[in-house]
């Protein structure tokens, strides 16, 4: 796909056709593009994108500090579909500095921003740098910041050495009863932690299960702000719509 690919076009083309379609079309697009699992709702684009392509590239983030359940959750996914899962660590003198100078919860005084820099973004950076195309599982629901997601978008925030990378949303339009759905009738193994009141599920020291009626997000950060709901992965939903 080249820089000067008519996006919005492709967004209305693709608005009312299924997850699938557009997963089959980005699949066709690309030849260094991955799937990003992140151990929770998004394993509904594994189940999409293996019926495809049996051997297509997935990539989850592996913090360090993730719940024991989302291990077993990342293992019982990679066995279900026989598929191989590149898991991604923090760099590891980077992240023995962070440790070192401030300790194993920084982030409960200072923020989480740190932290996810060490854990999540520079790995997220790492993989994304050998990619043109990623596909990911926002969709609108899940937050405020997230509300305006397209389909398919070019990646202004994680852009390589080539200059250009496309990120496709094949669930942005899905609501998470639609997601669950699909997880009921196709049998897709889910996270365990989803039964214990968990919605949103990150690193275990930033995550708690949300009460009836609490937004998913609010499980994430809970001690900051409601306006600090994001690790960075998708830097691009904090911009200012005006």
């Amino acid at each position: 796909m080249t820089e000067s690919q008519d996006f919005a076009a492709l967004n209305e083309e693709y608005a009312d056709k299924r997850p699938k379609d557009l997963i089959r079309h980005a699949l066709e697009q690309h030849d260094a593009i991955a799937v990003s699992f992140s151990g929770a709702e998004d394993v509904v684009l594994i189940d999409m994108a293996v019926k495809i392509r049996p051997d297509v590239d997935i990539f989850t983030l592996d913090t360090g500090r993730l719940h024991p359940e989302t291990y077993e959750f990342i293992e019982a996914v990679r066995k279900h579909y026989g598929i191989k899962i590149d898991i991604r660590t923090p760099e590891q003198q980077a992240l023995q500095a962070l440790v070192n100078e401030k300790g194993l919860f920084s982030f409960y005084e200072d923020g989480h921003q740190e932290c996810c820099g060490v854990r999540k973004i520079a790995p997220l950076k790492a993989k994304l740098a050998t990619l043109d195309a990623w596909i990911t599982g926002q969709r609108h629901d899940q937050s405020q910041t997230r509300s305006d997601v397209p389909l398919i978008q070019a990646d202004t925030t994680f852009a390589g050495a080539n200059g250009s990378l496309t990120k496709y949303n094949p669930l942005a339009n899905w609501t998470s009863a639609q997601v669950w759905e699909y997880i009921k009738v196709f049998d897709v193994p889910y996270n365990k932690l989803h039964q214990q009141g968990f919605v949103s599920i990150g690193c275990q020291p930033c995550t708690r299960p949300v009460l009836p009626n609490q937004h998913e997000r609010e499980g994430r950060w809970w001690w900051e702000g409601s306006g600090h709901k994001e690790c960075g992965l998708h830097a691009g939903n904090l911009i200012s719509k005006g």
